[in-house]
């Protein structure tokens, strides 16, 4: 199957998230610096989700890149992705009305521990089609940052159990290193 219709409807996803997440920002009722600043958990909460949307956007991009085409499993392990980014609106939500609470940043690494799996298990069920010896598993490598990924966000969930602030100082860490793409990917020539 061709791949294009995967990559459009993740797109559509991905797109749909943000502008679930933006619609759930509020507009301050005065125009003071004070009433800017009672929004902080909500604003704070956005942007970090909006970078990890925007990872995510980025890495399957890059992992899509040198694949051709797609199968039913390929397929299945891609919506997997999809169902965890979708709840991404949700859980920030939640985490806004109060960053300091246990549950919903537990709930929130919960999302992000699973959105990493299925992003692991997308680039596992590619690999499977591509091949060992593919330009994929050239570009994808070991997937050590995905595993240290996965090991801080249970640590960060278990952290955010005692204390929410903690947890979320994990999860914007795990962001900054996947911020940048890796070079391995963006180096490699597909043509």
């Amino acid at each position: 199957m061709n791949k294009s219709r995967l990559e459009a409807f993740s797109d559509g996803v991905v797109a749909i998230a943000i502008t679930i997440m933006v619609l759930n920002l509020k507009i301050p009722r005065g125009t003071g610096w004070g009433e800017l600043s009672a929004l902080a958990p909500l604003l704070s909460s956005y942007v970090l989700s909006f970078i990890y949307v925007g990872i995510y956007w980025v890495n399957h991009h890059h992992l899509m890149q040198p694949v051709k085409s797609v199968n039913g499993l390929i397929l299945w392990a891609n919506l997997h992705l999809l169902f965890w980014l979708s709840l991404i609106p949700f859980v920030t939500a939640w985490v806004s009305v109060d960053p300091t609470a246990s549950p919903p940043v537990a709930i929130y690494g919960v999302v992000l521990l699973m959105s990493s799996f299925a992003f692991l298990l997308l680039g596992k069920s590619l690999l499977a089609k591509e091949g060992e010896h593919s330009r994929l598993a050239l570009a994808l490598g070991k997937g050590k940052k995905n595993q240290i990924s996965i090991v801080l966000y249970f640590l960060a969930i278990l952290l955010s159990l005692w204390s929410g602030i903690a947890g979320l100082l994990v999860y914007a860490a795990v962001a900054a290193l996947w911020f940048l793409p890796d070079r391995r990917i963006e180096n490699l020539r597909w043509d």
